[in-house]
């Protein structure tokens, strides 16, 4: 009995391991999750990310409920850029830059 408990304690730690660590590649095949449009505005300055930059900012969908995305550029984005999103999940496919007549309906109000 004592064995089993064990076992089954160290299956889980590595299964919950292993979902922190690749996240977002399990995200990206995860048929339970939408991809969606996700709107941000910059502000502030990224992190250096290797040569890229990466951004982590709160952004809106076309509903209006507040996600959480990142992304990385190759060059830094000027404050107050709107960028669209594409994401799934914790994984991020690309972004557009896009002008504030382009945000859906209420999203413009809410950045």
């Amino acid at each position: 009995m004592k064995k089993i408990l064990i076992s089954i304690l160290l299956l889980s730690a590595v299964a919950f391991g292993g979902y922190t660590i690749f996240k977002e590649s399990l995200d990206r095949y995860n048929p339970f999750i939408i991809q969606e449009h996700v709107y941000v505005q910059i502000k502030g300055s990224p992190e250096d990310n290797d040569g890229r930059f990466k951004y982590q900012i709160e952004g809106y969908n076309a509903d209006g409920k507040t996600k959480k995305v990142t992304f990385t550029t190759s060059t830094v984005l000027a404050e107050g850029t709107y960028v669209k999103v594409s994401a799934k999940g914790a994984y991020t496919e690309g972004f557009e830059i896009i002008e504030e007549e382009d945000l859906p309906n209420g999203v413009s109000n809410l950045l």
